[in-house]
């Protein structure tokens, strides 16, 4: 049997700081990052991709927000503008890793599924909005729509104005994951889960509705993982290790680690909010509910004898 892996692309797998997110600089992104996954197909591994879709997203919000105000187009909503950043980073993926299988004359399918995830409406999250979307307003813009539209502004800690923040709830069941399991061991590589999936919850009995809110890219690899038992659950990020004392001069990069260990390195503030944390909270939470290892790594050293930091059980 061959092994299955969930592969996270990180946000620099699309676009690099200091780009202006050209479709050109996205696809070239996208190309050496897939170029990184020969090694594991190669190996024989069937593979799921994941990514990211921060800056995409915020992009589309901007776009509806100009239609809005020069054509008075209606605006639409965030799951929307999530399901439409699924579609043409998929088709970027789909495209660019296509191109390197035929140079080297390699037959996969390469699919993209626009995947829901579902959440709980009454998940604690939703009365504390945290995680900041959108365009920066003046505080008069974001007290003006506030007013209007019921949504909650938080002031940028860096004094660029204020942004819209929303919930960040817990994901619970990936949609159409045994469509998902089924192509991936069949030998397809399927992209799925896109920034975290889009978020829906039961408004009535059998009824499914998006709501607003952005799911942790990270933890909804980690479960769309675990609910297709894939074997191992890859975290593709800009540094080859995990460290702690990161920055310091006492600086140790983690070759292996016990889920016991990152508890513990997560306890003492090793790792920051925002960045490296909730990638070890969601490599633990691959192992804790029956994964094998996850490995948080630079895409660059994806599959080499000695690629990044294994989380192992423990």
């Amino acid at each position: 049997m061959k092994k299955l892996a969930v592969v996270a692309f990180g946000g620099n797998a699309l676009l690099r700081s200091g780009q202006k997110g050209t479709i050109d600089e996205q696809e070239q992104n996208v190309y050496d990052t897939c170029l990184s996954l020969l090694e594991l197909i190669k190996s024989g591994y069937n593979i799921v991709i994941a990514h990211g879709n921060g800056p995409q997203v915020g992009n589309i919000l901007l776009q509806n927000q100009a239609g809005a105000k020069v054509f008075g187009l209606p605006e639409m909503p965030l799951d929307i503008c999530g399901a439409y950043s699924q579609g043409f980073i998929g088709y970027m993926i789909e495209q660019q890793l296509r191109n390197i299988l035929e140079e080297r004359e390699m037959e996969r399918d390469v699919i993209t599924i626009v995947t829901e995830v579902l959440v709980d409406k009454d998940d604690p999250a939703f009365k504390n909005p945290t995680k900041p979307i959108g365009p920066y307003y003046c505080k008069e813009e974001a007290e003006k729509i506030a007013s209007e539209t019921s949504s909650v502004f938080s002031e940028d800690p860096k004094g660029r104005g204020y942004r819209k923040v929303v919930a960040s709830p817990k994901p619970l069941t990936i949609g159409n994951r045994k469509s998902i399991e089924m192509l991936a061991k069949s030998g397809q590589i399927v992209i799925a889960v896109g920034g975290g999936g889009i978020p829906v919850f039961y408004v009535a009995p059998h009824k499914l509705q998006g709501i607003d809110a952005v799911i942790d890219k990270d933890l909804a690899s980690a479960l769309l993982a675990n609910q297709i038992g894939a074997d191992e659950f890859y975290i593709l990020t800009d540094i080859a290790k995990v460290c702690i004392n990161f920055g310091k001069p006492d600086e140790k990069q983690l070759d292996v680690i016990t889920v016991s260990e990152a508890y513990q390195y997560l306890k003492e503030g090793h790792f920051a909010e925002g960045s490296m944390a909730p990638k070890v909270r969601a490599a633990i939470s691959f192992v804790e509910n029956g994964g094998k290892e996850t490995i948080i790594t630079e895409a660059s050293v994806l599959g080499g004898a000695n690629q990044g930091t294994k989380i192992i059980a423990g």
